[in-house]
């Protein structure tokens, strides 16, 4: 057993090869100059005692360590970082070359680096992976070939076999908006400070006039007890429910840049759930397609978000057109408080908005309803080409009736008193927490 382990760990270096061709050619060239024949042969022996030496310099001992170092969970569609942990144990100088056998879901299989490290020195090297897809990935073995400095023998190690990460909702971009939506550069990263109409009417203190203060909230009883002019002063109303609704039918199955829109929605939906949370604000999910799909009831707990997290991480579509008239059943047995409803669906044409209209409607009677859908980014791209045949001419006036097809359908809901976005599936997340706070703002809810 320890023999056929020792043969399926050696491997020859590219040289030996090289070596050989050359040997080779001094051997056809001994048949026109024989008394170069002999000494031919003394440089075979010699080869092959260099080779032996190789050999048992390389397998005294397991004297290299290497590890991957994986985080708990991966990010999806954002750069994860997996770290390799090299300890070269020799008392020389080795060249190790690594081939890590990552998941199948990135379809790479010219994985590839090649590491020098002194005599019993330390080293971390990293890659980065973007996953594209929410579930499990495995990883196989971490491949470490150890070359002495002669570059002859290659002795493989194997490390870190069959380790699991799971992809989840994107995390990272949801820690980068929590981030930005309390810095006072909003505006760098596409955050709009929103002016505030009026007042909310939560309460908050009484407090001295100061100009600029607005002169319908003065406290005549606080005033007439203190002698000088006093106000209340309002926040933003907190505790209020909002719910994400998310449509995992075939139409949210259209990808963009190797990313599906139910991804891009998932997400957003963390990002905002995040956002809402700081804001004192309940939140929950809801997602639909044919059937009734997963329902988490709105709480604004601080373990909340974990919860958000994992039901995010185990919605699948069953890419069958999605009943609008179940999800208006759904939230009449599910949500009985007034509650913002965030709809992530997605509408082509704008026939297919009218067949929906009269349930949109219908939600928004109860609810304060906002409608987010997406942009086709190839048609605009399309739309704004320099046609330069008949056929271009033709495809270039599709994609802009299509266009103005996506912002009539914006327009419609608008008249019947429902909110939409029409957002790039890139810029969603920004679109829809800038909504929110323009909601909060402006009291609508």
């Amino acid at each position: 057993m320890k023999l056929l382990s020792f043969f399926k760990s050696l491997y020859l270096h590219q040289n030996v090869y090289f070596v050989l061709l050359g040997i080779s050619l001094l051997f056809l060239i001994s048949f026109w100059l024989p008394t170069i024949y002999p000494y031919i042969w003394l440089l075979v022996f010699a080869l092959l005692i260099v080779l032996l030496t190789d050999v048992g310099v390389l397998y005294q001992g397991s004297n290299f360590k290497a590890k991957r170092n994986l985080p708990d969970k991966f990010s999806n569609s954002d750069a994860n970082t997996v770290v390799l942990s090299l300890h070269n144990k020799y008392n020389f100088r080795i060249t190790a070359v690594i081939i890590d056998e990552i998941p199948v879901q990135f379809q790479k299989r010219d994985f590839y680096k090649s590491i020098a490290l002194e005599a019993s020195e330390k080293k971390k090297t990293q890659y980065y992976l973007t996953p594209v897809e929410r579930g499990e990935y495995f990883f196989g073995k971490l491949n470490c070939y150890i070359t002495t400095p002669l570059h002859l023998i290659k002795r493989r190690y194997t490390f870190s076999k069959n380790q699991l990460v799971k992809v989840y909702p994107s995390f990272i971009q949801m820690r980068k908006y929590d981030f930005l939506a309390f810095d006072k550069k909003l505006a760098l990263s596409g955050l709009k400070k929103i002016r505030r109409i009026g007042h909310t009417m939560e309460f908050e203190q009484i407090k001295e006039y100061v100009q600029g203060d607005d002169i319908r909230t003065v406290n005549w009883k606080a005033t007439a007890k203190h002698g000088e002019l006093m106000v209340n002063q309002y926040q933003d109303e907190k505790s209020q429910p909002i719910y994400c609704l998310i449509d995992t039918g075939r139409v949210m199955q259209m990808p963009f840049e190797n990313l599906s829109l139910l991804d891009y929605a998932i997400n957003s939906s963390l990002a905002f759930a995040n956002i809402a949370l700081k804001k004192d604000d309940k939140i929950g999910m809801f997602t639909f397609s044919n059937q009734i799909g997963d329902f988490v009831g709105a709480q604004n707990k601080k373990t909340h978000l974990q919860r958000i997290l994992n039901a995010l991480y185990n919605i699948q579509t069953r890419f069958l057109d999605s009943d609008f008239g179940l999800l208006y059943a759904g939230i009449q047995q599910k949500i009985k408080q007034r509650s913002l409803l965030l709809l992530y669906t997605n509408f082509e044409h704008i026939g297919a908005l009218e067949r929906q209209l009269p349930y949109l409607k219908a939600i928004a009677k109860k609810h304060l309803l906002l409608v987010v859908f997406f942009e086709n980014t190839e048609m605009e791209k399309l739309s704004k080409q320099e046609p330069n045949t008949l056929r271009e001419i033709y495809e270039q006036t599709i994609a802009t009736e299509f266009r103005q097809d996506k912002k009539q359908m914006l327009s419609l809901l608008q008249k019947h008193g429902i909110q939409g976005i029409l957002s790039k599936p890139q810029e969603l997340s920004i679109n829809t927490i800038n909504k929110y706070l323009e909601i909060k703002a402006r009291g609508l809810l």
